[in-house]
């Protein structure tokens, strides 16, 4: 191989490596989403799935969110849980709006605030109306009790732990005495405070989002993560109670990029 030749092939090497990174960030890990399944449940014959929807900052309605809301209606699931940042500003209400109407009506939906809910100044009556419309409640500080398949389930939302007013307390004033209890907040980082609060509140799991997995990761490690992250980042954490899934999200912030951290859809069964 001449010397010339040796060039054009790192060049090319070079270019197409540049080209796979900016497919991949740009459009694959945006764009593909990566549906996770976990199974949790204590009872057997009567499971109840939940699918978990975080981090949206919904914009426009595009292909990859036709099929997220038909790959919903195709599995059933009995609730589903919208963990803060759906939106960055109010004129994008109704955008997300023609995205839940695609769901099937029908399914009980819950919604909390994330921080981009305060930091974009949204709208939170008009969002609270078009979540309503949609058989969906926006929960802050607030909880409500529902009977799934003989099951009777406590969902707790909590404010946003960086742009709200949080209050674990006020959220479980009149809680009802329930099987399952979960709680739904946007900051993972606020687990470390509801351990402390719960006080003997027995708690099933904790969905978070926020973090975006890090967005741009390089094998598992992310270099820069929002406040309200703490020490976490994606997934599970176990180590103690209360246990929690932190989910890597839909939309991206800041940066329209996501690498080492594809947007994910999580479906539980508990």
């Amino acid at each position: 191989m001449s010397k010339l030749s040796r060039r054009k092939f790192v060049k090319r090497t070079l270019l197409a490596t540049i080209g796979l990174v900016f497919l991949d960030g740009f459009w694959f890990e945006k764009y593909v989403i990566d549906w996770n399944y976990f199974d949790i449940s204590k009872p057997k014959n009567n499971k109840i799935k939940i699918i978990q929807i975080s981090d949206l900052h919904f914009e426009t309605l595009r292909y990859f969110h036709k099929s997220i809301a038909k790959k919903i209606n195709d599995l059933k699931p009995d609730l589903i849980f919208i963990t803060g940042d759906s939106v960055n500003n109010t004129d994008k209400i109704d955008a997300l709006d023609t995205f839940l109407q695609l769901i099937d009506n029908t399914i009980p939906k819950y919604a909390i605030t994330g921080n981009w809910e305060y930091w974009g100044e949204v709208d939170l009556v008009k969002l609270e109306t078009m979540f309503s419309k949609n058989n969906c409640e926006l929960l802050i500080n607030e909880s409500r009790s529902i009977t799934i398949k003989n099951r009777t389930v406590s969902i707790i939302g909590i404010d946003d732990f960086v742009g709200g007013y949080p209050d674990f307390q006020k959220a479980v004033t009149n809680l009802k005495n329930t099987e399952t209890n979960i709680v739904l907040t946007h900051c993972p980082q606020h687990r470390d405070t509801i351990a402390v609060e719960k006080a003997d509140l027995p708690i099933d799991l904790v969905l978070s989002g926020h973090t975006h997995g890090g967005q741009i990761s390089f094998l598992g490690f992310a270099p820069i993560t929002p406040q309200g992250s703490g020490r976490y980042l994606k997934g599970w954490y176990t180590e103690n109670e209360p246990i929690m899934y932190v989910s890597k999200g839909i939309g991206t912030s800041a940066i329209p990029i996501r690498f080492g951290a594809r947007a994910e859809m999580v479906e539980i069964d508990i």
